[in-house]
């Protein structure tokens, strides 16, 4: 299951030798360009690509409420024909605090997000139990803690480091106070403005809580069970 796509995440996916001929399901948060300017492009690819030819797998669409409206005006846009593919492809739009099955042995729950009017965060739990809380971007709200309570990894956007110009994403005292809340076993911060650059994510986080914070990065492998 891939969460969120950007337009950088096909290419992405290839160089880390990732199997994206046959991902199962695709999650989309919400719909400014980093997160869904990869979705078109990805299944004009998977029209086309000698890799998906035999393909007979379904592929997924999950997402807000619009997911669907939004794909079909960049199809019209082209005439990409992108919603016919070698295999079934399915867009299922969820309302906040809606409970799914993403596949056997995946649950899902969403929950809506200060950040756009259709951002929803994630909840994924295994068969085992195992849980990750995605929230993408989203402003403070304690009630997020609530919903990522317990959770074996709380994957947080942290856009900036302190003294941040908008509501509608996080800063460093404010990802802490969630992971403090939720009572997560470990947090990884992604999302992050250059502001952080240069800066120790995992020093500058034990000012505000003393559990593991991981810094999301590419190519990193994390066995979220671990």
């Amino acid at each position: 299951m891939l969460l969120d796509i950007s337009g950088p995440a096909i290419h992405r996916m290839a160089e880390e030798h990732l199997d994206w001929a046959n991902l199962d399901a695709i999650w989309v948060s919400h719909f400014h360009l980093d997160h869904i300017g990869g979705l078109a492009p990805f299944l004009f690819g998977t029209k086309h690509a000698p890799q998906t030819r035999e393909r007979r797998k379904p592929l997924t669409i999950f997402g807000p409420r619009g997911t669907e409206k939004l794909l079909r005006r960049f199809d019209e846009a082209g005439d990409y024909k992108l919603f016919t593919q070698p295999f079934p492809l399915e867009v299922r739009e969820l309302a906040p605090r809606t409970e799914f099955e993403v596949f056997d042995s995946l649950r899902a729950e969403t929950f809506s997000t200060p950040h756009t009017s259709e951002s929803l965060a994630l909840r994924l739990t295994d068969g085992n139990g195992t849980s990750l809380v995605y929230t993408s971007d989203t402003g403070f709200t304690e009630a997020l803690a609530g919903f990522a309570r317990a959770a074996d990894l709380f994957l947080m956007e942290c856009s900036f480091f302190r003294s941040k110009p908008v509501r509608t994403h996080l800063e460093l005292e404010d990802a802490m106070k969630l992971a403090r809340l939720s009572g997560a076993r470990r947090v990884m911060l992604a999302h992050l403005y250059p502001e952080w650059d240069g800066l120790d994510i995992a020093d500058e986080a034990r000012r505000f809580w003393d559990g593991e914070v991981i810094e999301a990065r590419d190519g990193l492998r994390l066995d979220i069970a671990g």
